[in-house]
C-alpha cells in the first residue's frame, strides 16, 4: 500500500517562497507518476505539477510556471515542490498524489485526476 506524507507548508507572505516535500513508501510498481494537487476552499481540486519517475519529465499548471519547480530523488522516494513569489491566490490545502500508470501518459493527462494514493495534505497559507 502506498503511503504519502507531505511536510513544508505554512503562513508566508506575498512574494515569499515555501518548500514542501513528499515521502513516499510501498511502491509496487516500476514507476509512477507523482503530482502536487491544490484544493482551496470552494473549488475543485486542481493539478499544480506532477512528475514521471521513469524519465523525469514534469508538468507544471499554466498559474504555477516560472515560480513553481518539481523535483524527485527516486532513491530516497521523495518529491519537492520548490514555490516561489507566491501569491494570495496559491492559499489552499497541497496534497502530494501517485499513480502507477499516469506516468506514461501525455503530460497533461499525467496531472489530471484521478489518482490512485493520496496524502493527508498540508496547508498553504499565502497573505500578509
Amino acid at each position: 500500500q502506498v503511503q504519502l506524507v507531505e511536510s513544508g507548508g505554512g503562513l508566508v507572505q506575498p512574494g515569499g517562497s515555501l518548500r514542501l516535500s513528499c515521502a513516499a513508501s510501498g511502491f509496487t510498481a516500476p514507476y509512477y507518476a507523482i503530482g502536487w494537487f491544490r484544493q482551496a476552499p470552494g473549488k475543485e481540486r486542481e493539478g499544480v505539477s506532477c512528475i514521471s519517475t521513469s524519465d523525469g519529465m514534469t508538468y507544471y499548471a499554466d498559474s504555477v510556471k516560472g515560480r513553481f519547480t518539481i523535483s524527485r530523488d527516486n532513491a530516497k522516494n521523495t518529491v519537492q515542490l520548490q514555490m516561489t513569489n507566491l501569491k494570495p491566490e496559491d492559499t489552499a490545502v497541497y496534497y502530494c498524489a501517485a499513480d502507477p500508470v499516469k506516468w506514461s501518459s501525455t503530460l497533461l493527462a499525467m496531472c489530471t485526476l484521478p489518482y490512485d494514493s493520496w496524502g493527508q495534505g498540508t496547508q498553504v497559507t499565502v497573505s500578509s
